[in-house]
């Protein structure tokens, strides 16, 4: 499954987020934002409990996107500023 790429400057400063799932058998979605090539953080949501849903894919989509417009939103919010 496809994953997200967005760049967000703040304070002249440019992020980059990228999310994407990390398929069988890690069972995840996995979030790393970058400053100046450096990883500044991970974040990992694991779906093991919906690996026998019929909507498995829909589920994991959801993941995807919440996982990394909440991370988009943090930037915003200067969470990662200090780092």
């Amino acid at each position: 499954m496809a994953g997200y790429n967005t760049t967000v400057t703040r304070s002249g400063i440019d992020f980059h987020v990228q999310t994407q799932d990390k398929g069988r058998p890690a069972n995840y979605v996995e979030s790393t934002v970058y400053k100046s090539g450096q990883v500044l953080s991970s974040r990992k949501t694991f779906y093991t409990s919906f690996l026998d849903s019929p909507d498995l894919q829909n589920k994991i989509k959801a993941i995807i996107v919440e996982q990394h417009n909440t991370i988009l939103k943090e930037i915003e919010e200067g969470k990662f500023d200090p780092l």
